[in-house]
């Protein structure tokens, strides 16, 4: 409980004299200078007797219990012992049953560590353990708590808290929130909300900011847009072009194209684009260019195209929408100057970019400083911070802007 303990306390006896527990219920509450710890039961079993009382204070080494244990019916002591630190993680718990979407907060339940290790195995988050019922003492998690939960599909892996009929709640205001006509959410709508809170609860979320110039290539495209459409038999918006931006700048810094697994950070080996893409109906919808690394500028403008096409037709098919491993959402289209995007699981980071408009900017030149009226945009990156820091942020961000501005205004396609 801790290498330079030498004592703790007694807190509480949950398993008393006589009664019979499973393998991970929590046998005794133990307080150290640096943590309360709870001791778990190694497997099945009976308690013989307590050799210690709530509040002694125990010695590392002394026997607290002796339990009977259904493998082969052998008594077994129990003793404090020093180890490694590891404090109890104390995430609130779920009273509700599983069947309900719902779930109601209380703030005093410990995960033993069998529970804990069940957890991580299958990537649920504390926050998720609390929407579980417990069916052990007080309401305690037990193995077979979180095996059933698995069973039924996770049904609260999104679900909100509602609030708990005692302790601490968040107060009723009672704001006024008026009257009107009263739209229902869709089914879609309601997924797109689960998402983002969940994205919001599960990473933490950092954004970063540079402005880039795009006069080079605004000019390019305005010049050969038609040209391009003639040629090629697909429209050239600025969508393929930022995509391809974004793609080179991941080759240079591929631990931006990640994911989370555990304690396992995932390098994707695939550069798959994700474009957030409103529809008709207000809902916003993330389609995917597959390999966008590999494709070149008239590769890129088809499968753009395809996909918005279909985003507006309402025939994306879920091939479509897999695979993502970057996002990018084009504020700039609804007029916005700049966003702070929320990321799209289990993606490491998504790019933001807002309106590209015309100021008056200061050039160094030779010469000396000059004005000249250029065509900017400012790009926001939101990150996860458990697994981007900021100088891979920075230097990733910048690297787009950077392939962005030294666009060739020579270039043929």
């Amino acid at each position: 409980m801790g290498e330079s303990i030498t004592e703790g306390t007694i807190i509480n006896w949950l398993v008393q004299e006589g009664d019979s527990f499973e393998e991970g219920d929590i046998l005794v509450e133990v307080a150290t200078d640096k943590v309360d710890n709870e001791v778990p039961a190694p497997s099945a079993g009976k308690m013989i007797s307590h050799k210690v009382s709530a509040k002694d204070v125990v010695p590392v080494g002394e026997v607290i219990a002796v339990l009977e244990l259904k493998e082969g019916a052998a008594k077994k002591d129990v003793n404090f012992e020093e180890k490694a630190d590891k404090p109890a993680k104390k995430p609130v718990r779920s009273n509700s049953s599983s069947s309900s979407k719902a779930f109601k907060v209380n703030e005093n339940l410990f995960v033993s560590p069998l529970v804990d290790a069940m957890a991580r195995k299958n990537h649920i988050s504390y926050e998720e353990l609390a929407r579980i019922s417990g069916t052990g003492k007080d309401g305690r998690l037990r193995k077979s708590d979180v095996t059933n939960y698995l069973n039924e599909g996770r049904p609260f892996q999104f679900a909100q808290a509602v609030a708990e009929s005692s302790g601490f709640q968040v107060p009723d205001l009672k704001f006024d929130k008026g009257t009107g006509k009263i739209v229902e959410m869709d089914r879609m709508r309601e997924m797109i909300a689960d998402h983002m809170v969940y994205s919001k609860h599960t990473s933490p979320h950092v954004t970063a900011y540079v402005e880039a110039d795009l006069t080079n290539m605004v000019q390019w495209r305005n010049e050969n847009k038609l040209k391009f459409q003639e040629k090629n038999g697909e429209k050239l918006t600025f969508t393929p072009l930022f995509i391809e931006a974004v793609a080179n700048a991941i080759k240079d810094f591929p631990m931006i194209n990640s994911s989370l697994d555990g304690k396992n950070i995932i390098v994707k080996e695939d550069i798959n684009i994700g474009m957030a893409t409103a529809l008709p109906s207000g809902n916003l919808i993330v389609p995917v260019v597959k390999n966008a690394d590999k494709k070149d500028l008239k590769e890129l403008a088809a499968s753009t195209n395809k996909l918005v096409e279909k985003s507006r037709a309402g025939s994306l098919k879920g091939d479509d929408l897999k695979g993502s491993t970057f996002t990018i959402s084009n504020v700039g289209t609804f007029g916005s100057l700049m966003g702070t995007p929320i990321i799209n699981q289990p993606e490491a980071a998504i790019l933001a970019t807002g309106i590209i408009k015309k100021r008056a900017e200061v050039i160094e030149k030779e010469e000396g400083d000059i004005i000249e009226i250029r065509s900017m945009m400012y790009l926001s990156l939101s990150f996860d911070h458990r697994i981007v820091d900021g100088y891979l942020a920075g230097s990733f961000l910048k690297r787009i802007a950077d392939n962005m501005e030294g666009f060739d205004v020579d270039r043929k396609y």
